[in-house]
């Protein structure tokens, strides 16, 4: 199994922690009960690993155009690893392509302005049309990511979270959601309010919901909107 971030208000797992039926949450005074939806989960996975294959494919010069101006810019690697929480805190690796200085690339808040210094000439465009973005579709082939869902956190931040924070580990993290195409670039994705999007998004869950923010994506990637 995985390295676990606890999650204090998972007060209750079944067995099996990959198939879960319901999970007990302690939100005091309250309790909430999650169930899942097993239908929904199959459809969801079957859809995830086939559009994750076809944009693979259809992306595949983007990627290698990409990765050259990478390189001449500022050397390798191409690639940009990091650790992130995925469900119930599990940590998993994250996949982009760097868009940063070698020497700037770490741990710490993502930007919030196309003119922060750490980001490289070839990385502000690839930031700017989430080009970068494209190397989770490994991470949702591998089931650590969905299409839709939170947008996984580093465990530096997740470790300073308010407990009631931890319900968004409930469900498996996502490219985009109710934050990435409303507010990204307005409220920092650590901040509680960015947080209740995400807990918005799971008494939400759907396949027309998923619908909604996958046509919502498509828009905001077109104008760029809050891509820094």
């Amino acid at each position: 199994m995985n390295e676990l971030v606890r999650d204090p208000f998972v007060t209750e797992l079944p067995s099996e922690i990959h198939e879960p039926r319901a999970i007990r949450v302690r939100t005091s005074p309250n309790a909430l009960v999650f169930r899942e939806n097993i239908a929904y989960k199959r459809f969801r996975r079957a859809f995830d690993v086939f559009g994750a294959l076809t944009l693979l494919v259809v992306a595949l010069p983007i990627l290698v155009v990409a990765c050259v101006g990478i390189l001449l810019e500022d050397g390798r690697p191409m690639f940009f690893r990091q650790q992130r929480v995925g469900r119930f805190g599990r940590l998993f690796t994250i996949y982009k392509l760097r868009t940063m200085y070698k020497e700037r690339c770490g741990d710490d808040l993502s930007p919030t302005s196309g003119r922060d210094p750490r980001i490289t000439r070839v990385g502000f465009w690839l930031r700017r049309s989430s080009i970068d973005e494209l190397p989770q579709l490994i991470n949702i082939l591998r089931g650590d990511m969905a299409f839709v869902g939170p947008r996984p956190e580093m465990p530096f931040v997740v470790r300073d979270y308010q407990a009631w924070q931890h319900l968004r580990h409930l469900v498996t993290p996502g490219v985009t959601g109710f934050w990435q195409t409303t507010c990204r670039s307005t409220v920092p994705l650590h901040l509680p309010q960015a947080t209740m999007m995400d807990l918005d998004y799971i008494r939400q869950a759907s396949h027309a919901t998923d619908a909604a923010v996958l046509v919502k994506t498509i828009k905001t990637l077109i104008t760029a909107q809050g891509a820094y």
